[in-house]
């Protein structure tokens, strides 16, 4: 249902969505999918080039928002990134989401930074974590220009017809990590996506 409203949103809007894999993806494999946050176009965006069941780690003002509201209200899950024990409760959902086969997509910077043009801001190590607890792949994605079509809400700078090209690494194992390897690994994924955004 998601992805007929974002696909017929968009379409309407002048937005569409093109995919560049680094190599072909196994669907049935669950992720913790991790990417840089330039614009509220990158949950459409992500929606509509994967094609596994997917559910988003998001803010809790999310749940005000027009479009994304119903979907954190039900299938998605929230957090006030200000409460350790909401933090807790979000990343235990999240847990349980993996569990049951859902792929979990988390914005490692944990915000739309407020840069323009946008810059790659430190990530946090929760979807790091989550991902070595849960011995599944994270999987890096690079978000090259939804900005340039809206930047972060539209409020400031409005919206434009345009192609949002996104780029899917390939996945990273973790089942042979342990939790002391979460700083690693997110300093890897960071590298991987800092240097995709500097050579596009």
């Amino acid at each position: 249902m998601r992805r007929l409203i974002i696909f017929l949103s968009s379409s309407i809007s002048g937005i569409f969505y093109s995919a560049t894999f680094e190599e072909p993806l196994d669907w049935k494999k669950t992720y913790v999918i991790c990417g840089n946050h330039t614009s509220n176009l990158d949950v459409s965006a992500i929606n509509t080039i994967l094609k596994n069941n997917i559910c988003f780690m998001g803010k809790e003002e999310l749940l005000n928002n027009y479009v994304l509201g119903y979907f954190f209200k039900t299938i998605d899950v929230t957090v006030n990134r200000e409460s350790k024990m909401s933090s807790f409760r979000a990343f235990k959902t999240a847990a349980e989401r993996i569990k049951n086969g859902v792929s979990v997509v988390i914005f490692p910077e944990a915000t739309i930074p407020k840069d323009y043009p946008p810059e790659l801001h430190s990530f946090k190590n929760g979807p790091f974590r989550l991902a070595i607890e849960m011995k599944v792949p994270i999987l890096p994605i690079s978000s090259l220009d939804t900005w340039k079509v809206l930047w972060d809400t539209g409020k400031e700078y409005g919206s434009r017809p345009g192609i949002c090209n996104i780029f899917v690494h390939k996945p990273i194992e973790t089942a042979h990590l342990t939790l002391e390897d979460a700083d690693a690994l997110r300093d890897e994924v960071f590298e991987i996506i800092k240097n995709k955004l500097q050579t596009t």
